[in-house]
């Protein structure tokens, strides 16, 4: 059995039957039998018990470079880590990826989720993901479009889940910077420059989100949930400041982190699970919390925010049993 305790953010000190790690040599996938799981950096999943199977751990490293008319194309190895790739980014002139600073978890990784931050997403950067599909041991790729990206989704997290290994994903990024920071407290910056909303970035997240190597998260554990502009409007009626984000001509983004605020969960506690006190939309682990206490806090938070707003919160943290991921 091998432990998973360092192996994933929230630190729950549950195991494996098998490790399987993956750099460039791909082989040995020939010998991969179900159940398994397809682990970067482990800062979007939980180990909420034992798992009776395979972790498929990802190391790959690697970056080409190639200089276009008007912009670069940067071919980045799954298993580089993608905070470490955007400084490198800024630190060649290539800009654009500034909102995306300090996300933790790999470059394979960023893609199954579609990771965003601060108004902008990835998939605005992708030209192409290329993986091994598991089940043919065929490299294959996939363009933008391919990829079905949609608000912290794709296709790699629906309907190509546990089918596929991320190895390279392929950026470009255009010469012409145009910055982007209408978002929440980037709004203060006054004609920034990449570099200034790199560091403000950097600066909000490290006040807000709890260090993982203090103290376990998975970071942001709901999503952001969409609402229609009718349903945004009658909540309006009882919940004069609820703040939204427009998404569209018919609907907005409320921020779940209101909506938990709102109900008092801040700082409230099942056995060593916390609803952190400064930020309600992480959960943190103090060492001696469980899975199953994890999953009586966060559902009491669903079940609280549906009865109360009409708003279903779903996970954005990959909830991971026995056999593999399990719905909240």
């Amino acid at each position: 059995m091998y432990s998973l305790k360092s192996l994933h953010t929230f630190g729950f000190n549950n195991h494996a039957r098998n490790l399987l790690i993956l750099d460039e040599n791909f082989n040995d996938l020939c010998q991969l039998e179900q159940p398994y799981w397809i682990l970067g950096q482990g800062s979007n999943c939980v180990f909420l018990e034992d798992f009776d199977g395979t972790i498929v751990k990802i190391e790959s490293d690697g970056k080409q470079l190639t200089e276009l008319e008007h912009e670069y194309q940067l071919t980045v190895s799954a298993g580089e880590n993608w905070h470490q790739l955007v400084c490198f980014c800024m630190e060649n002139g290539l800009y654009g990826l500034e909102n995306l600073a300090l996300i933790p978890g790999t470059v394979g990784a960023a893609p199954i989720q579609n990771i965003g931050a601060y108004g902008v997403e990835l998939n605005r950067f992708i030209e192409s993901v290329e993986f091994i599909d598991i089940r043919s041991l065929q490299k294959r790729r996939f363009s933008q479009l391919e990829c079905k990206f949609g608000y912290r989704d794709s296709v790699f997290k629906r309907d190509m889940q546990g089918q596929f290994i991320i190895t390279k994903v392929v950026l470009r990024i255009p010469k012409l910077w145009v910055p982007i920071a209408f978002y929440g407290e980037l709004q203060r910056l006054k004609e920034p420059t990449a570099l200034d909303i790199f560091n403000k970035v950097i600066q909000i997240r490290s006040a807000k989100l709890p260090d993982p190597r203090q103290i376990g998260n998975a970071g942001s554990f709901f999503k952001n949930p969409l609402v229609s502009k009718k349903h945004y409007a009658a909540l309006q009626c009882e919940w004069h400041d609820i703040p939204c984000y427009e998404v569209d001509q018919t609907s907005v983004k409320v921020p779940s982190a209101w909506l938990i605020d709102k109900l008092g969960f801040k700082g409230q506690k099942e056995g060593g699970i916390q609803c952190h006190p400064t930020q309600a939309l992480v959960l943190t682990n103090d060492g001696t919390g469980t899975g199953s206490q994890l999953l009586t806090l966060a559902r009491k938070i669903q079940h609280q925010v549906e009865a109360t707003f009409s708003i279903k919160l779903e996970n954005e943290v990959r909830l991971v049993g026995s056999k593999g991921m399990i719905e909240l």
